[in-house]
């Protein structure tokens, strides 16, 4: 068999890549030998270099497709290929498509609060015109959607969000599987937050946050759980394989501090007096330049990849989640709405109705029809505490099939809501809410929240895969959530209406889907709405320590 002879600069290239992976092999050699290294350093280090060594594999083997392309005379598939995105690339096209949906935001807003006033003859123009611009919006991010599939980047995206979870798995093992238990320094969380499933998952989340950014190893006391007596680890894996009880010393309570503190306790988020740099919505600034090109929301990825920690599975826990999928028997793509009605209705939550959640379902389902063309049945999963939700569903809706299971609803009322079987309902719920391909909800739940959040671990950016009926994405007591002007709204259309320059920071306080966000400039304190479009997420970067990139 006779090969062409290979170009000089794939020859170049070939040979740069042997000599920077022997420079690698070398410097991360004698990095082992320096003295004055702690043990759990070098076992990160050389997990990092097993991670390395299977990048240069793969690496490895996109030059030998590059070789074989030209050998033989084949094209190069370009998903085959781990090509990054120019810098800022992801950013502005994701911009475009956020500037899509804001605009039919505000369209749909304006032309339905005409429609209800409307009558007679305007009434049928107002509802052309509303279909007209619909479709015109639709047909951008179907278009923007088939870019983003055929730019070349998607292998880059996988492979980033691969490379970014583990860069966080590995700091979360070493700091939870120290050396030597008994001498090293702990957080202790007690599970019992007197809430539900969904705000005791997040307080266990903000708990390890903190026993990340103090180096500390977190010991999750769940031990009599009111949910389940046997506690958390006879659902899901132990946060630690070494490390799980109490050990050198007594407790002090937080925010006690020094080397001399061995064991810490940590009050509940709403109890701290003074809020810590690393809460949420902080990302760790040594993630931030790469996290800000791949996802959307870092601050959403970075909570997702902690809850999608303390989420891992026992056996039994994931042979139950099976039994799930295999009972509802539902086929993507589905849709999966959340429906909460028995609890904080009237308090934290407004009522909505069930074809306010079904008006967004039907445009994801238009949207992924144009780029995929039409199924053969619009499947949605429900989950909600209101076991009449189903049924209203598959009355009011009968071109869709709906899932779901009435008995967890049941479970889920108030006065049974604590209990091993609610617990089994809960997490079915939210592992078919997050398996979905949509989720429509109101994100003021918990219960939505984490279904969003374990989204995320699922494609390289999900943030858009979520519309919610009220808030937008938020951890209980959090720092301010702000975001950056990207354009000046110097003259507003309306007295409402707050002004800005471009690089102003805006503190906002929710997003009302119609176009406005609401928020205050933090410059010139003046409060009220302001054109979502004009702002972007501002990335709250904080020194979390020991990240090995």
């Amino acid at each position: 068999m006779q090969f062409t002879t290979m170009p000089p600069p794939l020859t170049r290239l070939v040979i740069i890549s042997l000599v920077v992976w022997l420079l690698v092999v070398i410097l991360m050699s004698g990095s082992f030998l320096r003295p004055g290294i702690s043990e759990d350093q070098i076992t990160a280090r050389v997990n990092r270099a097993l991670d390395e060594l299977e990048d240069l594999k793969r690496q490895n083997t996109e030059l030998r497709l590059v070789i074989q392309a030209l050998n033989g005379g084949k094209p190069i598939p370009q998903q085959e290929l781990r090509i990054a995105p120019p810098t800022d690339y992801e950013v502005h096209r994701r911009a475009a498509e956020n500037d899509v949906r804001e605009l039919w935001f505000f369209a749909r807003a304006q032309l339905d609060k005409l429609l209800k006033e409307a009558k007679g003859a305007d009434r049928d123009v107002f509802k052309r015109l509303r279909q007209g611009i619909y479709e015109r919006q639709l047909s951008a991010l179907v278009n923007l959607d088939k870019m983003t599939r055929r730019d070349g980047y998607e292998m880059w995206r996988k492979q980033e969000a691969e490379d970014l979870q583990r860069i966080v798995l590995d700091r979360i093992r070493v700091l939870q599987n120290p050396a030597d238990c008994s001498s090293a320094k702990k957080l202790f969380c007690n599970l019992n937050k007197g809430c539900g499933y969904g705000c005791q998952l997040h307080h266990a989340t903000y708990c390890m946050i903190m026993a990340i950014s103090m180096k500390r190893t977190l010991i999750l006391q769940s031990k009599g759980w009111r949910y389940n007596p046997r506690g958390y680890e006879d659902i899901f894996q132990p946060v630690s394989n070494s490390c799980i009880a109490e050990t050198g010393g007594s407790r002090s309570k937080y925010p006690a501090s020094g080397d001399e503190v061995v064991n810490l306790e940590m009050p509940i988020i709403d109890g701290l007096i003074q809020k810590p740099d690393c809460l949420p919505l902080a990302v760790p600034k040594a993630l931030v330049p790469r996290l800000s090109q791949l996802h959307a929301n870092p601050a959403l990825w970075w909570i997702s990849q902690i809850v999608g920690f303390l989420q891992r599975p026992q056996r039994g826990t994931s042979d139950f989640l099976k039994e799930v999928r295999d009972h509802h028997g539902i086929k993507g793509p589905y849709a999966g709405i959340h429906v909460r009605r028995t609890d904080k209705i009237g308090t934290e939550a407004d009522y909505h109705g069930i074809d306010e959640y079904m008006s967004w379902v039907a445009e994801y389902f238009d949207k992924y029809e144009a780029i995929h063309g039409p199924l053969d049945k619009r499947r949605v999963y429900i989950a909600s505490d209101d076991a009449s939700v189903l049924k209203d569903a598959a009355k009011l809706f009968p071109d869709y099939e709906f899932s779901g299971d009435q008995d967890i609803a049941k479970s889920a009322a108030l006065k049974s809501r604590y209990s091993v079987e609610s617990l089994r309902g809960v997490i079915a719920d939210i592992h078919m809410l997050a398996q979905s391909d949509y989720l429509v909800c109101t994100l003021s739940s918990q219960v939505c929240r984490v279904a969003f959040e374990l989204m995320q671990l699922r494609y390289p950016d999900a943030s858009q895969r979520c519309q919610s009926l009220d808030d937008i994405f938020y951890f209980g007591g959090q720092k301010d959530h702000d975001e950056e002007a990207i354009a000046d709204n110097l003259q507003p259309d309306s007295g409402g209406e707050i002004a800005f320059k471009k690089g102003d920071i805006i503190g906002i306080a929710g997003n009302h889907w119609d176009g406005y966000s609401k928020g205050i400039n933090r410059r010139t304190k003046q409060r009220g709405l302001y054109p979502s479009f004009k702002t972007k997420e501002h990335v709250d970067a904080v020194d979390f320590g020991d990240f090995i990139l």
